[in-house]
């Protein structure tokens, strides 16, 4: 099932966020293992329809699995095997041009920090990969051995927030001009001396984190799903986004009280911000205790609402 396969974060929160209507058309930006799309598939009605994307071939798979099992999704799902990025032209493939409601849980799979083949954890020693599409992209360890030092740095500050940016990204140089990086166990063999010893965890996962969002263009990725959303929603759709890192938690908060990522305000003549937005909920919706318990994945998780004007 795919609650095992992956346990889906702020389900009922977020799908009732969505405010289903009859004969609704729904995107599920993030599949994973289907626990949000099954969820909403409760809750269509009439000739509603769902599209559900992911470019990873693993979730595929698992899809592919339910579906012969007999378990499968039914004539109102239809999988898209792309980046979300790509939904206005996916959808206009078939049919859409507008929709009630996206659908986005923007956190790392559990399933990836488990695979100890795909290199997304620092628990495992494996290949450096890190590509949510294994199809074909650059891997980490294409980042470690071509990047100079000054973009390394970069990513290391933009996207891991580490203050020790430039000497990591020196120390990695140095290294891969001894042996190129091909696995985990030598970038943490690098990364462990810049790590303080009370929260080592902490600190490495900043660096993979950075890593991760680097191979998968992952801000460039949301900052396309947030801009297209507010050409394809509906008057009245709703923005649901499920958010981990302060990164693309600014982004979407942005979009949602502006209407753009950069967070630009333009103010109308009596001083009131303008956006195509209109926030549902002023405050993000965090997980309960008891859900933190059960699912530790979801300790960092937002949930962010906006309704179309």
């Amino acid at each position: 099932m795919a609650e095992d396969y992956h346990i889906p974060v702020l389900l009922h929160q977020s799908v009732d966020a969505l405010n289903i209507v009859a004969g609704g058309i729904y995107v599920d930006a993030t599949f994973g293992g289907g626990g949000h799309a099954r969820e909403i598939l409760k809750r269509i009605s009439g000739d509603g329809m769902l599209y559900g994307f992911d470019q990873d071939l693993e979730a595929y798979e698992h899809f592919l699995m339910e579906c012969e099992s007999g378990d499968g999704f039914g004539r109102a799902f239809q999988f898209v095997r792309s980046n979300f990025r790509f939904i206005t032209n996916f959808l206009k493939y078939y049919g859409v041009t507008a929709v009630d409601g996206i659908l986005a849980d923007l956190g790392v799979s559990s399933r990836h920090f488990d695979s100890q083949e795909r290199g997304f954890s620092f628990r495992y020693d494996a290949p450096l990969d890190m590509r949510m599409n294994s199809a074909g992209g650059q891997t980490a360890a294409d980042v470690l051995n071509s990047y100079d030092e000054r973009r390394l740095a970069d990513i290391f500050y933009l996207y891991g927030e580490m203050k020790n940016n430039r000497r990591v990204a020196e120390a990695i140089v140095k290294r891969r001009n001894l042996e190129p990086f091909q696995t985990v166990g030598q970038l943490t063999e690098v990364l462990t001396p810049f790590c303080k010893q009370q929260r080592a965890k902490k600190d490495m996962a900043k660096a993979f984190q950075a890593l991760r969002i680097e191979v998968n263009h992952e801000m460039e990725a949301l900052k396309e799903l947030l801009n297209s959303s507010v050409s394809l929603l509906k008057q009245g759709g709703r923005l649901v986004v499920i958010t981990y890192h302060s990164l693309e938690d600014r982004l979407v908060k942005n979009m949602m009280r502006t209407g753009n990522c950069e967070g630009r305000e333009e103010k109308d003549f009596y001083g009131n911000t303008l956006s195509p937005f209109l926030l549902v909920n002023r405050k993000v919706v965090t997980p309960d205790e008891e859900e933190m318990e059960k699912n530790p994945r979801s300790r960092s998780a937002k949930l962010r609402v906006a309704e179309r004007l």
